[in-house]
């Protein structure tokens, strides 16, 4: 009963500005496409993930407790699966943010100790492995943001008169965006600057080892 009054109420303000159907499947649509990018540039951090910490292995491996903090953060993360329903589902949508928060975490775990490792800063293997980090850290920013906009956009649809009839009818809800505290958490990317390559910087060296002069 209370579908057919919900539909008699859309379809009476159908001439004056229309039902919104289209444009609510064209928004829902850029909501799914920016999402799938957003995870498409967190699976791209998760491909780096094993050949850093193998390179970091071959020269502090007695960093065990790091290594398997990375090692199983990027498992937590792999461990959920990415469905459509994540878009439509709070929850869900948490507790994958929650998952690559912990990640980002341990990344920065991972590069604090590798300062002490001069020698692994200057490898380039892991030079490479940091440019590439880098790069993905900001494609994850944008495509993080680019979802928010998205999210926004659609949310605000959703909620307006007359769309909002016309949203309920046919089931499209409000989906679940980054909070403000969440977004402030994970919008600092893990620290990889390892530049080596200018003497006499800025940044603090790593206090040498006992008879050995702090080289970079």
């Amino acid at each position: 009963m209370r579908a057919w009054f919900v539909a008699s109420v859309a379809f009476a303000v159908l001439p004056l500005s229309g039902c919104g159907y289209n444009a609510l499947q064209s928004k829902d649509e850029g909501v799914k496409a920016a999402w799938s990018e957003v995870v498409n540039q967190y699976q791209r951090r998760a491909d780096l993930i094993p050949n850093l910490v193998n390179t970091v292995k071959g020269y502090a491996a007695q960093e065990q407790k790091v290594l398997i903090g990375v090692t199983e953060a990027r498992a937590k993360v792999g461990s959920i699966q990415v469905t459509p329903e994540v878009l439509n589902n709070p929850e869900l949508f948490q507790k994958y943010q929650a998952a690559q928060n912990q990640l980002t975490g341990a990344l920065k775990s991972l590069f604090a100790v590798t300062e002490n490792y001069p020698q692994l800063k200057s490898d380039q293997n892991f030079r490479e492995l940091q440019s590439q980090l880098e790069g993905t850290e900001n494609r994850i920013t944008v495509a993080r943001n680019r979802y928010i906009q998205a999210v926004q956009d659609y949310n605000v649809t959703v909620r307006s008169f007359p769309t909002n009839l016309t949203a309920k009818l046919f089931g499209f809800q409000v989906k679940p965006n980054f909070s403000v505290a969440n977004e402030q958490q994970i919008s600092t990317a893990p620290t990889v600057s390892f530049d080596t390559s200018v003497p006499g910087g800025s940044a603090t060296p790593p206090a040498p080892a006992a008879g050995k002069s702090p080289t970079q």
